[in-house]
């Protein structure tokens, strides 16, 4: 029985191909991230404060670029498995179209509204000096991050279509340039290093700004100086035509994903506003998120490579059967990781917060809570992820979108609402509630993965 849960040499040696770039590029992603984090945190509990809840609005940003490109990307790893260079070529030319008109749009929206957005998340403020203090530090922040969206974009259009192609290394070495430009950044113009000015949380923003525009010049220089290696950017360029029936498919597979991720990361956003109805939640979280995500970086990678390898296998013709045989092997192994990780999380949860020496003792001893809440999760945040990209690989993407968004918008958002506007409970109710809830969603998960309406090939389909 437990033969079926364990690959062979091979199995593990192609999944670690595309899993271990993905895992060393988003986990020094999210290292220096939590240094980001760390070294805004020695300035003072407002100025974290202020970066965290900005950091949420580009977060709604950064999933929508996300779920504007998938319905493409679903394409692209199926055309790729059945060497159609030119189908490659369209759904990247689609999604630098949608990602160039997300990021104009994002601008807009922030631009005019990003005040009031901000102002959201001032309710557990309970002195005004320092909500006013975190809404300067969150404007100032916001405000030069606008200039990162485009970049953003274009770079995801690019990493993402050579990562559904078989290329991991270059997209992983452009991330690890990124966040090391962003790191040095960061100590420069944070603390003022090398006669440069101390900027502050203004500093840390133009780091990030910076590490987009050399994360976007390494991949696009890469991939058209190595277009004998991948054909699809030869011509991208000459035009914006792409087949209609081609856009129809992309549009009926690319709409609930979109939707599923702008409704997912809104929906995550109220959750987080909620959580800000209590004193010093905001300082918690940010630090409770920021080990968290470090500690989820080998599952999501894995869940990456599961809707990859599953759309590559369907593309090329693969049985039933051995597409079967692989998705439960490879969750499998993903479970395990967030297993092993979820302990580590745990041992370190008493720790972690100690890094942050201008944060309070009791805001301190919140944050070690809700670093437990999250290792509990782990484990099934692991199966849910690669439940959503199989799903989402057959082009099941209204299954994705009541999977993923639905519940949160079923589950998370009036539960997280619930017990913030109604009850009297601490942070750690409801972030642990909101939290725990994953394993309801496992069941869900295990459920649609047994029907087996998602093995599907989709470059035979008139949407193709």
């Amino acid at each position: 029985m437990l033969r079926r849960y364990i690959g062979d040499r091979a199995f593990y040696k192609k999944v670690l191909m595309i899993a271990i770039p993905i895992i060393i590029q988003n986990g020094i992603t999210n290292f220096v991230s939590l240094l980001d984090n760390v070294m805004v945190g020695q300035l003072d509990g407002n100025a974290m404060s202020g970066v965290a809840v900005a950091n949420q609005l580009i977060f709604v940003f950064n999933i929508c670029i996300f779920g504007a490109a998938s319905g493409a990307g679903i394409f692209t790893a199926q055309f790729h498995g059945n060497r159609d260079h030119e189908g490659v070529r369209h759904t990247f030319r689609f999604k630098i179209l949608i990602c160039t008109l997300v990021a104009m749009l994002g601008c807009t929206i922030f631009l005019l509204w990003g005040e009031d957005l901000l102002m959201l998340f001032m309710e557990g403020k309970e002195d005004p000096t320092d909500a006013a203090l975190t809404m300067a530090f969150g404007q100032d922040y916001l405000g030069i991050m606008l200039l990162g969206l485009l970049p953003f974009a274009l770079n995801y259009s690019y990493s993402s279509t050579l990562r559904e192609s078989g290329q991991t290394v270059v997209p992983m070495v452009a991330g690890v340039s990124a966040v090391m430009t962003n790191l040095v950044g960061n100590y420069l113009l944070i603390f003022g290093k090398l006669g440069l000015p101390a900027m502050g949380v203004r500093g840390a923003a133009w780091a990030t700004v910076l590490s987009r525009y050399v994360e976007l010049a390494i991949v696009a220089i890469w991939t058209h100086r190595h277009s004998q290696r991948h054909p699809f950017i030869k011509g991208a360029y000459r035009s914006i035509h792409i087949p209609g029936k081609l856009l129809g498919g992309i549009a009926r597979k690319g709409l609930p994903l979109l939707a599923n991720e702008f409704f997912w990361a809104v929906g995550m956003a109220f959750v987080a506003q909620c959580y800000s109805t209590r004193s010093g939640a905001l300082e918690a979280v940010s630090i409770a998120d920021t080990i968290s995500k470090l500690s989820s970086v080998v599952y999501m990678a894995l869940g990456n490579s599961v809707g990859i390898i599953m759309g590559q296998l369907m593309g090329s013709g693969a049985p039933a059967r051995e597409v079967r045989d692989t998705n439960r092997k490879t969750i499998a192994l993903a479970v395990m990781a967030g297993t092993v990780f979820a302990l580590l999380l745990t041992a370190a949860a008493p720790f972690f917060p100690k890094l942050y020496p201008e944060v309070s003792g009791s805001i301190q001893w919140v944050a070690t809570t809700l670093i437990w809440a999250c290792a509990l999760s782990l484990p099934f945040n692991a199966y849910n992820h690669s439940s959503y990209f199989t799903l989402r690989s057959g082009g099941q993407t209204f299954v994705t979108f009541l999977f993923d968004s639905g519940f949160v918008m079923a589950v998370n958002v009036p539960l997280a609402f619930v017990l913030s506007r109604f009850t009297g409970v601490s942070i750690f109710w409801i972030y642990g509630a909101c939290h725990c809830s994953e394993m309801l969603k496992t069941v869900l998960g295990f459920w649609m993965l047994r029907k087996g309406k998602w093995i599907r090939n989709l470059t035979l389909d008139g949407d193709a």
